[in-house]
Order: C-alpha cells, then structure tokens, then sequence
C-alpha cells in the first residue's frame, strides 16, 4: 500500500473514532465537576472545624484565666474575674503564757480569797491562779462576696479561758450591701459592735484583753457567736449600727434574751497626721434568758455581770455580781479617742442599771478604763470603721536586711465597779446590796510585729481586787464562805506573753 493509501485510511478512521473521543471527554469532565465540588463541601467543613476547634481553645484559656488566685498578707484568696465571688480563708492563732504573782495558798477556812459565787473550783484557784499556758484563740474560717453585693463569714474557734474548747462558732453570718449610704444588712452569729474597745478585733487590739469594763459590757448582749440582726452605716467620718441579738450559740435556756445594741461615732477633727474621735453606745436588755418554764410567771429572768483580770490563761473570774432576777437593764458608754502622728489615746466610760424584780432597789454599776499607745518605731495605728486598729511595719523583720519590724509601748488603767450598797467590812449586807467587788488594774505592755501576720505581746499587770463576803453560802456550804464581811479580794500581780499568728 502505498503512502498517500496510508494517509487516507488513517484520516477516514480517525473521522470514524471522534465521536467517541468527544463523549469519553464530557464524561471525564462531569467526573471532576463532581469531585471538585466534593473537594469543596470538605474544605468548608475543614474551615469549620478550624474556626471551631479556635473557639474552643480560646474558651479554655479565657477560663483558665477567669479565675484569680492570691495570698496577699498571707491570706489565701479566690477570687472570679469578673469580682462577683471571693473565698478568703482565714486563720487565727493566739498562744498566751502567764506566770501570777500571788501570795502562797492557805487553807479554804483561812484563806478567804474567792471567785465566782457558787463554783467551789473558782474557790481553789482563786487562791491559787494558775500559771502556765492556753490557746486563747485557735481559730479557722472562711469569709468572702457572693453575688456581688453580699458578704459572708464563717469562723470556728477552738481556743478558750483558762482551758482549750472542742470547738464552737465564733462567726457565720451572711450580709448584703445596700447601693446606698454604704448601709448593709447582717443576719446570723456575730458581735455587733458595743463600744470602741469592743469594735477592733483581738488581732490588732493593743493588750491581749479588752479593758475589764469593756468586756463586761459586751458580754451582756454582744459577744462572739451571739445571734444578731444588724444594720450598719457609715460616711467618711461617722458609723452607726444597731442591732437586735438574742443568746450566744450553745448557751442553753427556756426564752432566750432578747436585747438591743447601738453605737454612732463621729470624728470633728481629721488632719493627715490627727483626728479626734467621739461616739456613744448602749446595750438594752428587753428580756432576759429565763432560767426555767414560765409557770405562772414565776420563771426567774437573771442578768449576772462578773470578769476575769484581763488575761485568761487561769479562767477565775474574781468580781462577780451573782445572779439578779430582773426585768431588764440598760448600760451606756461614752467614748473618747485621739491621734497624733503613732501616738494615740482613747478611753471609754459604762454606767450600768438593772431593772430589778420585786421590792428591792434597783442596782447600778460603773466602769471606765483610759490607754494609750506609742509605736517606737514611727508607725501609725489604723483609723477604720470607728477605731484603732494595729499599725502595719513599715519595715518588716528581716535579718539579711537588718530590719526588725514594728514596736509599740502600750499603758492602761481600768477600773470595774460591781458593788452596789456594799457596806463596811465586818458587817452582814443589807436586802438589796450586791457585794460584786471593785477592781482596779494598771497594764503597761510591748507589741513586737514582726510582720503583717505575726505579733508578740509582753504585758506586766498590777492587779487590785476589793470585795466583801456576802456571807450565807454564797460560795458554797461550810468553809467555803467566808463570814459576812470578810474580804474576799487580792492584791497580785501577772506577768503574760502571747504569741499571735493571723491572716
């Protein structure tokens, strides 16, 4: 064959073949349209997983981060991003030693110093206080913000007089805040504020015990663990509070007590460097705890006020009005407080009537204390919500640093009066006499504050106790009371440390 044979054969057969070529083409092209599309839906859904899996890391590390957590002042603190809810928890130790400085013990018919009416222990160790060591205070909490505008606390305490406790609240209480006047509402167990000595916690108070007539008037219907409802207010220079409380958690009665306690303080003077403080209180008991079932009103409704010595390592308690059946009573203060630079004074004044039942005249006692303060090291004492608080060192101890913290030199005075007719010594007391004694103490002291958490406390006191024996059985059957008359009061005098770690 030749090659122009050739030629138009292969022309005629590829003639012949191109349709088929033409369908095998548009069969491959709807093949990749199909896959490009499927390459398409699984790029998108590439994309979203992409964005997806982003927002979920960003989500996780917006919650890692939501929540802050810190130990300012060795306080550890949880707090939300956003400052709705906090947890801070709280811990509180305080460890007193005492040595008492008293007159050998004689025998209970020959040695007539005595303590409560009625408790043959506080017979023995009235005549001989013990020394040694207690854990006044070893507590732990937790307080915080839920919500925003409410506050909580919750405090347990396993310290006490004289001896350790198994444990009993100290705090729980709940709050919310007002939007106005900075006004709060408290509700549960707590202390409302009685006074100015009362109103500073233990932690930054200048001795390691409040002034006898402060304690004294705080114990009739404040105190820690009392059950309250409070409202609190306050402005740049004035706090208000006023309470209604009932018993302290676990004293046991038949109708509890129910009582009012309020407080106003004002300061007239600011400068940078001074102020002058003024104020007043009461506590008003409407009912008091009944001491049995109500038959036909003859329920006895006691008020009974007595105090230890301003240091409670022995638990004796050493003037004591015993128990007056009354309708009520109503106690006022007066108080006074003054700074300049890391000088300070304040004092504070009690008159305290007891509306008595039955036919027998109405009692009325006095207090009064007045202490001041001076930070050797140049620190000032902290001025918030109507009273003093610990001053902060500046400069705190650090021996690679050579410095040592803060020191403050403290004195004090006080005087409690639970007598009321008393009568001359060797004479029976008349109907409505109240031998409770009269004591009087002078305290001179030295805080040491390592830092913001920790605190040693020094304290020399001269202790004066002037009471007569009611005689009968006041203080048990037989030799336990002394004849009518008798003084049952000491001289003695103590030497204390405390040791406070508190965040």
């Amino acid at each position: 064959m030749s090659w122009k044979t050739k030629l138009i054969t292969g022309a005629a057969a590829i003639a012949f073949a191109w349709p088929g070529l033409a369908a095998a083409d548009e069969a491959t092209d709807a093949r990749i349209k199909q896959l490009e599309e499927q390459l398409g839906l699984l790029q998108g859904q590439i994309a979203d997983l992409k964005q997806s899996t982003a927002n979920n890391i960003a989500a996780v590390r917006k919650d890692s981060t939501a929540t802050k957590v810190s130990i300012n002042n060795g306080r550890p603190t949880i707090e939300s991003d956003d400052g709705q809810f906090s947890a801070s928890f709280r811990g509180v130790f305080q460890l007193d030693a005492a040595h008492y400085d008293q007159a050998s013990a004689g025998p209970l018919g020959t040695d007539f110093r005595r303590g409560s009416l009625g408790d043959a222990a506080e017979n023995d160790h009235a005549r001989d206080l013990s020394d040694g060591a207690n854990f006044r205070r070893a507590r732990i909490g937790i307080e915080g913000k839920a919500f925003g505008a409410f506050d909580y606390n919750f405090l347990y305490d396993f310290g006490g007089s004289g001896t350790e406790e198994a444990g009993k609240i100290s705090a729980a209480w709940v709050q919310y805040g007002f939007p106005v006047a900075n006004l709060k509402l408290r509700i549960g167990a707590f202390s409302p504020p009685s006074g100015l000595e009362e109103a500073v916690s233990t932690n930054g108070s200048l001795f390691a015990e409040r002034a006898s007539p402060s304690e004294t008037v705080r114990a009739i219907a404040a105190g820690d663990g009392r059950t309250s409802v409070a409202l609190l207010a306050s402005g740049d220079n004035w706090t208000g509070t006023a309470a209604i409380t009932g018993n302290i958690i676990g004293t046991s009665s038949f109708d509890e007590q129910t009582a009012f306690v309020g407080r106003l303080t004002y300061v007239p003077f600011r400068r940078d460097n001074a102020l002058v403080h003024v104020g007043v209180n009461t506590s008003i008991v409407f009912n008091p705890a009944a001491s049995g079932p109500d038959v036909a009103g003859t329920a006895a409704t006691n008020i009974r006020l007595r105090d230890r010595p301003e240091i409670r390592v022995d638990g004796a308690r050493l003037i004591d009005t015993g128990n007056i059946d009354a309708d009520g009573l109503t106690a006022i203060g007066a108080e006074f407080g003054a700074q300049w630079n890391n000088l300070y004074v304040q004092t504070e004044y009690f008159d305290i009537d007891v509306n008595r039942k039955g036919p027998l005249s109405d009692p009325d006692f006095t207090g009064w204390y007045a202490q001041a303060g001076w930070t050797i090291t140049g620190e000032a004492r902290r001025y918030t919500a109507g009273t003093f608080d610990a001053p902060r060192p500046a400069h705190p101890f650090d021996l690679k640093k050579g410095t040592w913290g803060a020191w403050e030199l403290g004195l004090r005075y006080s005087k409690l009066d639970l007598n009321y007719l008393a009568g001359a010594a060797g004479t029976a007391p008349v109907a409505s006499a109240i031998r409770g004694g009269e004591q009087e103490i002078f305290t001179v002291g030295l805080n040491w504050y390592v830092n913001n958490v920790l605190r040693f406390q020094a304290a020399y006191q001269d202790v004066s106790v002037d009471r007569l024996s009611p005689g009968g059985t006041a203080f048990g059957t037989g030799t336990a009371t002394p004849p009518a008359g008798a003084q049952v009061g000491q001289d003695f005098k103590i030497y204390s440390l405390r040791t406070q770690y508190a965040f």
